[in-house]
């Protein structure tokens, strides 16, 4: 199928979008909850002999991730036993299981067993589509390549807030199945990682599929001369774990997974349209996370234009500066609202234009970058490990992020409570601009390199 294509950049492209199927489906249940809790709540809609409580709401939304603590080990296990291709596909089967449970759910656990079983999916996906679309792309091109996990993630969230507030439970659930079984069977027809074949001593295979991609049989050997000096070297995890490039590498991965939790972006958009709803301005919530959508959509897009451009640095530091500005923004609506009750005039449009911003700059930035730099710090043997374990902490804050947002809302007050995230975006932009290393246009061992490790080593494709 993929053999029509000449040329071989595209024949990469098409590669890692096909892989990005599966993160299409997580984007679709990562926005899930923002039409679905607003038909819960409602004694009209819900499927339930009652509206559910915010309390169960909460659970409903975060508990997913809670669970996945337990299991983003699994990863890190079958990344480099069974391949990257088999993962990928396996990560089909709990998302299918989980829409089925969505779409019959007569009580409020199956919910959240649905949830569970969704985020331990979405935990591969995240986790092994970026190891993945790393390994297939020629290091010209490898971080435009490693935003369309964004963009497809963006478009998966746009398809749910455009089709969940106009359809009722049932039929969005049994239209939200149907995808995922349509996007999963071409999966199957993915080459896997040749980085992969490699290491499990399959050279010929790894080197016909690297011809494939890269159009030449002599860039095939040279990119095959550098797997054979990582795959010499195999370390025990152990000494992965003791090695002094990989915790620096891990290091700043759980800086940006982390980070990227903290200053709010999921807190709101898991809740966007509760949130919209709690402004109580004349713009229909419905149609503002339509609108909000878009704008994640063209912000992914904008992105896979510019980073092989300008470099991640530059892009995080410009997005997070402006996701500040927007929850700043958020904040000051709040605040009004408060002392003052009456909206009225531009107040009415601060905070969708406030929240446009957030999800513009998060997604040009942080939400599409990160998982392409993310996987470039680590090496090969390490990079399965690596992500997983920086994955673990990235749940556990998300988890607390999200199960906490509407408390700390209640608590703290909301103006409060989306200053503190504009704090942590101008903290976390400090951290990008001075602690991370510019991965543009270099190659894994010169990233390695930069990170302190000088060893002799065969020259770079």
């Amino acid at each position: 199928m993929l053999k029509v294509l000449q040329s071989p950049l595209l024949r990469q492209y098409a590669v890692v979008i096909i892989a990005n199927f599966s993160v299409l489906c997580t984007g679709l249940n990562l926005a899930w909850p923002s039409p679905v809790l607003v038909k819960l709540s409602n004694t009209n809609e819900t499927i339930f002999s009652r509206p559910i409580t915010e309390e169960e709401g909460s659970w409903i939304v975060s508990i997913g991730f809670l669970v996945a603590i337990f299991f983003s080990f699994l990863p890190a296990v079958l990344l480099d036993r069974i391949g990257r291709k088999q993962c990928i596909i396996l990560s089909s089967v709990p998302k299918v299981v989980m829409c089925l449970i969505f779409t019959f759910a007569t009580e409020i656990w199956m919910l959240m067993l649905g949830r569970a079983l969704g985020a331990v999916a979405d935990i591969f996906s995240f986790t092994v589509v970026p190891t993945y679309a790393s390994e297939v792309a020629s290091k010209e091109i490898r971080g435009a390549l490693g935003t369309i996990l964004q963009i497809l993630c963006s478009l998966g969230i746009l398809m749910m807030l455009s089709i969940g507030p106009f359809t009722p439970y049932v039929t969005l659930n049994a239209i939200f199945t149907g995808i995922v079984v349509i996007l999963s069977i071409p999966l199957l027809f993915l080459p896997d990682s040749p980085y992969f074949l490699h290491s499990k001593g399959r050279t010929e295979e790894a080197l016909n599929v690297l011809t494939f991609l890269r159009g030449s049989e002599a860039l095939a050997q040279e990119e095959i001369k550098e797997y054979s000096f990582t795959n010499d070297i195999k370390p025990k995890k152990i000494d992965i774990i003791k090695n002094r490039q990989f915790l620096k590498a891990f290091g700043i991965v759980l800086v940006l997974n982390i980070g990227s939790q903290l200053i709010g972006f999921n807190a709101v958009t898991f809740y966007l349209q509760t949130v919209l709803e709690s402004t109580e301005t004349s713009v229909r919530p419905e149609i503002a996370s339509v609108i909000i959508g878009c704008i994640q959509l063209l912000a992914s897009f904008c992105t896979t234009l510019v980073t092989d451009k300008f470099g991640r640095k530059p892009i995080l530091g410009t997005t997070l500066a402006g996701t500040a500005v927007g929850m700043i923004g958020l904040g000051i609506f709040f605040r009004i609202k408060e002392s003052e009750g009456q909206i009225s005039g531009f107040m009415n449009y601060l905070p969708l234009i406030s929240l446009i911003l957030v999800v513009f700059c998060y997604s040009a930035g942080p939400g599409s970058v990160n998982w392409p730099l993310c996987s470039e710090l680590f090496d090969g043997p390490s990079r399965a490990m690596g992500l997983t374990l920086a994955g673990i902490i990235g749940s556990l804050t998300l988890f607390l992020t999200l199960k906490y947002f509407a408390l700390l809302t209640t608590a703290l007050g909301p103006s409060v409570t989306y200053w503190m995230f504009s704090v942590n975006c101008i903290l976390f932009c400090m951290f990008v601009l001075f602690c991370i290393p510019e991965t543009k246009g270099r190659s894994f061992a010169e990233i390695q390199d930069l990170l302190g490790q000088k060893k002799d080593r065969p020259e770079d494709a």
